[in-house]
């Protein structure tokens, strides 16, 4: 018994090591890289983040091979470290921050995106039966969980297809298929499963949560929200609430700030012109709820930024 424990822990290591080799020999650096692995990308950091980054999560698999970062949706923050993954199921404007990196151990991950479609395609193909959901952040829409081994050599083989481009076009879409129905089988399985289930509460806040993203720079009243989903406003709050740890409102504000930091840090914007543009109408209330959000002005943040980023890569 104690030699099969070993064997496996071994088998495990080389994974780890021969996943952190492909990352570091197909990623373009430190950031993010899109690889000829339809729908997956390379992620890297050589050193941890200064700050906590705001983006916004697609659906999709974040398989961290090496590190450790601190994710924060709403009121919960979610640590998940080398040999996990987090799960995505809707939308989500997070604040990331890489914890663990260094030049000699950098932070690897991949990312794998998926979309309700191809969830319920493989719930269908695979007949599963749905079991009854535990625990009282399973409605959350991030989730994180250890990597069992039938999962981490799928990710193994998928990403060894680089080393064999000809091989991408057949294997890439099984291995794909494969890990996707690993992930729905596994821990989180119907923490995601549920999402794709039309009659589901957190089917219809992903619904709703896909409208304020389209919609995001325009007023928005929760009671048309809730009738576009035919919920009641108190069961929609609740549910979107549960789902994103946060109010639709405030979920609309978060992409609204968020979206305006990358204008003015992307494409030189400036503080009154990024808020117009994301749709607000008074710049001045606009910063105040930015330096709530993000601890200082709009400009003093931008210029902050923009100096740790000229020092990152001198």
């Amino acid at each position: 018994m104690i030699s099969e424990t070993l064997t496996d822990e071994m088998v495990s290591a080389h994974q780890q090591q021969t996943l952190a080799n492909g990352i570091l020999r197909w990623s373009s650096g430190d950031g993010i890289t899109e690889c000829a692995l339809p729908g997956v990308h390379l992620i890297r950091a050589d050193q941890p983040t200064a700050t906590c980054n705001p983006t916004v999560y697609e659906p999709s698999i974040a398989f961290l091979i090496q590190g450790r970062k601190t994710v924060h949706l709403g009121d919960r923050e979610i640590v998940y470290h080398e040999l996990s993954y987090l799960t995505t199921s809707v939308a989500l404007p997070v604040l990331g921050h890489v914890v663990e990196a260094s030049p000699e151990k950098p932070y690897l991950a991949i990312k794998l995106k998926f979309t309700p479609q191809e969830v319920a395609d493989m719930i269908l193909q695979a007949q599963i039966n749905e079991p009854m959901e535990t625990g009282p952040l399973c409605n959350c829409g991030l989730q994180v969980a250890a990597m069992e081994p039938d999962l981490l050599d799928a990710l193994t083989r998928l990403l060894g297809l680089l080393e064999r481009p000809g091989d991408v076009p057949v294997l890439g879409p099984l291995i794909r298929k494969e890990i996707l129905y690993r992930v729905l089988m596994g821990e989180l399985g119907f923490s995601i499963r549920k999402f794709a289930m039309v009659d589901h509460q957190a089917s219809r806040v992903s619904k709703v949560t896909a409208l304020i993203k389209e919609r995001f720079t325009e007023p928005m009243r929760v009671r048309e929200l809730a009738e576009a989903v035919n919920m009641s406003e108190s069961a929609l709050f609740r549910s979107f609430k549960d789902v994103t740890r946060m109010s639709p409102l405030q979920y609309q504000k978060r992409l609204r700030l968020y979206e305006a930091r990358r204008l003015m840090l992307s494409e030189g914007l400036d503080a009154a012109t990024a808020s117009f543009r994301v749709g607000y109408e008074s710049p001045s209330h606009f910063s105040r709820e930015y330096s709530r959000e993000f601890g200082d002005s709009p400009r003093s943040d931008v210029l902050r930024q923009r100096a740790e980023q000229l020092e990152s890569i001198g």
